[in-house]
């Protein structure tokens, strides 16, 4: 059980930070000059800042869950396809609008975090470092932040308005600035985002004592992130015309400061499934940063993981709802590998796994391990608990969704970090940055630099990660659930690595890595073949369910989702809608 302090002194703070409108930044309290020159007051604004994120996810596309229903990754889940019905409109793509449900209260919550640390900012700029020795830090802290939020945040729109701790405190001065200027491309807020990274960086400690803090190194993480995006440079109908050769120069190089600490302070864990455990939370040497979430803090019900309380499996008497977030059966099948262990790129989605075949079809066939940590499946453990087999009982409309549930987000049952009021909280930590992605990244940057064998250590060390990550899946009596094989790329000896085959190899492993972990859809959009996976997909998935055959991915279109439209009346005619809505 967690007892996070850092959170807590939010609700001394909610009658004192608020937006008056969307973009509001300036506080509905007012602090006396003597207040705000107060190092413990202005703690207060910071910790407000740290406070939000808890609830950022909570019930729309901040949450990294929405983006897998997005992708390939998974279906929506639920009662059925009325439940939810924003989510299952953006899971087929083709009757989104501007006025979409599920879309508008997404950046509302984010501008209300980053008027939080725009806040925090403007009172951290009027103290003296003299008075207040941790200025430089929570500085770097809050340009962190602010940072964070806006990049979740331009992957899902694009064009958002870039509000400072510098814009002027008024309404209608915010609500004129535009998310767009005339004639300009989106390079611009790309380089506002990954200075406030940068700028963290060179002020943040390697380490911290409070884990929810950033270090310097999780900002050079989402730095290179953040220069990765950037490089893949789109046109205004968001289709990838260049790969800046520059900018992944750029990434690469903090990437590298990261990995200077390598095997000392950073390392993949040896088993995959310490990340998805909430007994590594802030213990592992894979996560870079993450989310904190919490309970038992003091607070009436904790600081708890709110966006994930619709994906519990709908299993009595072990949870009653509601079984949002269900892997595809095309994820599903991605995991499938051939007989030397490698993933059977072209021919991986061509078996089905319904009906009689179901059963037959995890005995006949060999899987990389993962799949057993990402996705629970009827007639295997659920969570490592052999006592505890998963049931087909525990879908809510499988005729609709099928049988697999999404499992990397998952407790125990009889979890003490669990809050089960009806909807399933838990307070497991969110991981946002982990080192097997940081080695992902490199491995990209390299290939498209046309340094490929340089690539390939880096993903092997992946997959070596996730062939000896078993010890968890085993029956009582020690043999392997499912048979299990993920074999390295050996050149000359089951592969040819040339430039063309390593991406390919490195678009897979970022899928078997990363899966339902949010990462799927702005991956897909990075690399520009987000319309033909989609709609191969579609047509797939709607031999399997005939609802997928309404989808369609518009190029052009899809990529992002529409500006909301109460966002375009508020801001007086000062913004450009999205292409297509």
């Amino acid at each position: 059980m967690k007892h996070i302090k850092l959170s807590i002194l939010i609700f001394v703070l909610v009658g004192m930070i608020g937006c008056k409108k969307f973009l509001e930044v300036n506080p509905k309290g007012v602090l006396s000059e003597e207040q705000a020159q107060d190092p413990a007051q202005i703690e207060k604004f910071v910790i407000a800042a740290y406070s939000h994120m808890a609830g950022l996810g909570y019930g729309d596309t901040h949450n990294p869950w929405i983006q897998s229903v997005r992708s390939d990754d998974a279906y929506k889940g639920g009662g059925g396809l009325n439940d939810q019905t924003p989510w299952h409109e953006m899971e087929l793509f083709a009757p989104v609008t501007s006025n979409i449900g599920n879309n508008d209260g997404p950046w509302f919550a984010g501008y209300r975090g980053i008027s939080r640390a725009n806040t925090a900012l403007n009172l951290l700029s009027k103290v003296d470092a003299a008075a207040f020795p941790a200025k430089d830090q929570r500085v770097a802290e809050m340009k962190f932040i602010r940072a964070w939020i806006y990049l979740g945040m331009k992957l899902r729109w694009r064009y958002i308005p870039f509000i400072s701790e510098t814009t002027p405190n008024d309404a209608d001065a915010v609500a004129k600035v535009p998310n767009r200027e005339p004639n300009q491309n989106d390079l611009p807020l790309w380089d506002r985002i990954i200075k406030d990274f940068e700028e963290a960086a060179a002020a943040l400690p390697e380490t911290q004592a409070e884990k929810g803090r950033p270090t310097r190194y999780a900002a050079h993480a989402f730095a290179a992130k953040s220069l990765l995006f950037r490089a893949y440079e789109k046109d205004d109908r968001h289709q990838v015309v260049n790969i800046n050769k520059e900018t992944l120069t750029k990434a690469l190089a903090h990437i590298d400061l990261i990995m200077a600490k390598d095997g000392s302070t950073y390392d993949l864990e040896p088993d995959f499934a310490n990340n998805f455990l909430i007994q590594y939370d802030n213990n592992t040497k894979e996560s870079l940063w993450e989310v904190q979430y919490s309970i038992d803090d003091g607070t009436t019900d904790g600081r708890l993981n709110r966006g994930d309380e619709l994906n519990a499996p709908y299993w009595a008497p072990f949870f009653a709802c509601c079984d949002f977030h269900k892997p595809s059966h095309t994820l599903v099948n991605a995991f499938k590998t051939d007989n030397g262990g490698l993933p059977d790129f072209t021919g991986y989605n061509n078996t089905e796994m319904k009906g009689n075949t179901y059963v037959a079809y995890f005995k006949s066939h060999s899987f990389d391990p993962r799949l057993s940590h990402t996705v629970a499946i009827p007639g295997y453990p659920f969570k490592y608990n052999n006592q505890l087999i998963y049931e087909e009982a525990a879908t809510r409309d499988a005729a609709q969704y099928g049988y697999f549930k999404s499992l990397k987000e998952q407790v125990l049952p009889d979890c003490d970090c669990v809050f089960k009021p009806f909807f399933v909280y838990n307070s497991m930590n969110k991981k946002e940055i982990r080192y097997a992605e940081v080695l992902l990244w490199k491995a990209e940057i390299l290939i498209q630099l046309g340094r490929e064998q340089e690539a390939l250590p880096l993903v092997n060390r992946i997959r070596t990660r996730a062939a000896n990550s078993t010890a968890r899946l085993k029956k009582p009596d020690g043999t392997p659930w499912m048979d299990y094989r993920a074999d390295t790329y050996k050149p000359g000896v089951n592969c040819t690595w040339t430039k063309e085959f390593a991406m390919q190899a490195v678009i897979w492993e970022n899928r078997l890595e990363l899966a339902n972990e949010g990462r799927r859809f702005f991956d897909l959009m990075r690399w520009g073949i987000l319309e033909p996976t989609m709609n191969a997909y579609f047509a797939k998935e709607g031999d399997r369910f005939a609802w997928n055959r309404q989808g369609r991915f518009v190029a052009g279109r899809d990529e992002f989702l529409p500006i909301p439209q109460p966002q375009m009346n508020y801001s007086q005619g000062s913004y450009t809608q999205n292409p297509g809505y």
